[in-house]
């Protein structure tokens, strides 16, 4: 139990990278679906920050909302799909999304754009004119920051934007926080015109908590109004718009300076001070529960102010925040002496540990022992699913050698690691095909490598298309691997213009990849269609593209095995009267096959041969045959009873 009588929750999952959840009684209570002995309060909901945010943005009569799935976001729009009364699409792509709510905002509706920190580079042409433009009805973007890369290709600090665009930045530190923040993020927005940035983390995003819900408001809205020196932004209107910017986030520093988000807690210890801003805060008041902080909600413009005020009641300053040292920065800047990346990591979460040896520093202590426990928990790494429909892709480039192989962000990308080490590079959505197209233009005239590009179908419609064109227009000889499995799937199957569905389930014209590609350029003679599992074929149609001298397209069309239109077919098993151990099953990287066991074989001419033999999960397996085109023994075969 902690000093203010809530109690610390320490799952076994979070013992080596989570920060614990610290909960109230009530809360507690609430959780276990039991009430307190107290009066009534007001109804509470467990829900995960996302969920949070979702819950909020409904109850501001919010009608519009739009997004691209990226972990840690995703949740955020799938869950305000379940609310009838708002109109929740997944867009194209980021820059997409953000434009959607802007013209909802201008049309007088409340509106919510959603995306991970690398989708605010795509949507960043629109969002830095909206910081002239302003905005009508509300508008908040919810930015979720995948600090530590868990699921990303960078750690991007967001509030960068806010300081970019002369726009607001509100910081959560839990559930309850974001459910909050949002709502007052809405009416930030219309009181000063402008789009507010709701800057989540994975922590936030992710973790539940106890939090207090309402009704929704009564969804008011007002008519478009025309006004081209506003919304036309030529050179001309845009000059004009510029003073206003700089009236408004002197507006914004006023309103920060006064903001109930942004507070002194006092403390008993005057020697070190923490500034904090978002889920750093749980691990300090984990680490030192009465120290006195200045903890911001309300996090740009920086509120100085009352930063000054709570300097002169502590002997030394610390800031703690994830990950850019933004705040520490404008505070060395403004004249204050304060530590922060100094003592403190400048990557990935800070945990209590990093808090409590970052102040020991300070006070010139020896660091403390390590308090939390830690597991050592064997190396897991990510893999296709079962019967994945990649997993014949990355089989043949494994076995072309002689191939540079571009990819992109999907699942597809796992094809980088065991057993197939089949992609050379990866950076970026739609980066594949650009990439490809440098790779050739790139390369000594002795290298005459074959290029190939990978990119899966949500994300070729996201950014891909336009790489392809460019590979067309000028003239380019890679090879396009363009993986349609019917999903967006590496982020959970959402839908996308290649699934035939809308968010929600309903019908929805579906792309046609081939029509599409031929009206990029490509030539119809290559332009091929493939089944990913019949490994020969696929391996022969490949080898012929890679040769061609000019722009080819390889579309691999099956769904992904958690896709609704997915067609399980009869589970295999091992026959082990036939099975040699030649291991060439494995070669496939599907999880479903195991090896059971392991044996060594002399042969006459003195060489050792390995065996592998193996066995097929049947519960696991989806029947795809994929395993069985690689055994030259047919030890491969149906487990009866189950067609």
């Amino acid at each position: 139990m902690l000093h203010d009588g809530h109690f610390r929750i320490i799952c076994a999952s979070q013992l080596r990278t989570e920060a614990p959840i610290i909960l109230s009684m009530t809360e507690i209570l609430t959780r276990a679906e039991l009430k307190p002995l107290e009066k009534a309060r007001p109804q509470r909901a467990w829900l995960s920050g996302n969920e949070a945010v979702a819950r909020a943005a409904w109850e501001a009569g919010v009608r519009v909302a739009a997004a691209y799935p990226g972990t840690p976001s995703t949740e955020i729009i799938e869950s305000l799909s379940h609310y009838p009364e708002v109109y929740s699409e997944w867009s194209l792509n980021e820059k997409v999304a953000l434009e959607i709510a802007l013209g909802a905002s201008m049309a007088g509706r409340r509106a919510l754009a959603a995306m991970k920190h690398v989708g605010v580079n795509v949507a960043s042409d629109t969002l830095m004119t909206m910081a002239l433009t302003g905005v009508a009805a509300g508008l908040v973007l919810a930015v979720a920051d995948d600090v530590g890369c868990g699921s990303s290709q960078n750690e991007q600090d967001s509030r960068y934007w806010g300081r970019f665009g002369h726009l607001p930045i509100l910081e959560p530190a839990n559930a309850s926080e974001a459910h909050a923040l949002t709502r007052y993020a809405f009416e930030l927005s219309e009181r000063i015109e402008l789009p507010v940035i709701l800057r989540m983390t994975t922590r936030v995003c992710h973790v539940k908590g106890s939090v207090a819900v309402a009704e929704p408001l009564t969804a008011t809205q007002e008519r478009f109004e025309k006004d081209v020196k506003r919304w036309v932004m030529v050179p001309g209107n845009a000059k004009g718009r510029l003073a206003l910017q700089h009236e408004r986030e002197a507006a914004m520093r006023a309103l920060a300076e006064a903001c109930e988000w942004n507070r002194i807690e006092k403390g008993s210890d005057r020697r070190i001070g923490f500034i904090v801003s978002g889920p750093a805060y749980l691990a300090l008041r984990e680490s030192f529960p009465d120290a006195p902080v200045l903890k911001l909600g309300f996090s740009h413009p920086l509120p100085l102010a009352l930063a000054r005020d709570f300097a002169s009641s502590v002997d030394k300053l610390l800031v703690v925040e994830e990950t850019e040292p933004l705040l520490e920065q404008e505070l060395k800047a403004a004249g204050f002496a304060v530590h922060g990346k100094d003592v403190l990591p400048s990557h990935d979460e800070i945990d209590a540990d990093a808090i409590e040896r970052a102040a020991a520093l300070l006070l010139g202590m020896a660091p403390p022992a390590k308090p939390h426990a830690s597991l050592d928990v064997f190396a897991r790494p990510p893999t296709l699913c079962s019967g994945c429909p990649h997993l014949g892709v990355f089989l043949a480039l494994a076995r072309m050698k002689n191939v540079i192989v571009s990819g992109d962000i999907g699942c597809y990308t796992l094809g980088a690691g065991k057993p197939w080490n089949a992609l050379d590079s990866c950076v970026s959505m739609g980066a594949s095909l650009g990439i490809a197209q440098g790779l050739v233009r790139g390369r000594s005239a002795e290298d005459t490598r074959p290029v190939v590009a990978v990119i899966g179908d949500s994300t070729f419609l996201h950014s891909g298309m336009q790489g392809l064109l460019n590979l067309v227009y000028h003239g380019g000889n890679s090879t396009v691997l363009l993986l349609d499995n019917r999903a967006t799937a590496m982020t959970g199957g959402q839908e996308n213009p290649g699934t035939g569905r809308a968010l929600g389930g309903g019908a929805a014209p579906r792309v046609d990849f081939a029509a599409l590609a031929a009206a990029l350029g490509v030539r119809k003679e290559r332009i091929r269609s493939v089944d990913p599992y019949l490994l020969p074929a696929f391996y022969k149609v490949l080898r012929e593209e890679v040769r061609a001298a000019e722009p080819s397209i390889i579309i691999t069309s099956r769904p992904c095995v958690f896709a609704p239109d997915h067609a399980r077919g009869v589970p295999l098993k091992v026959d082990s009267a036939l099975c040699t151990g030649c291991g060439n099953c494995l070669d496939a990287g599907c999880p479903a096959i195991t090896v059971i066991r392991r044996a060594s074989e002399l042969k006459p001419n003195g060489k050792t041969v390995e065996r592998a033999f193996v066995q097929v999960e049947s519960a696991a397996c989806t029947g795809c045959g994929l395993c069985a085109s690689t055994c030259g023994e047919a030890a491969l075969v149906p487990v009866q009873g189950q067609a």
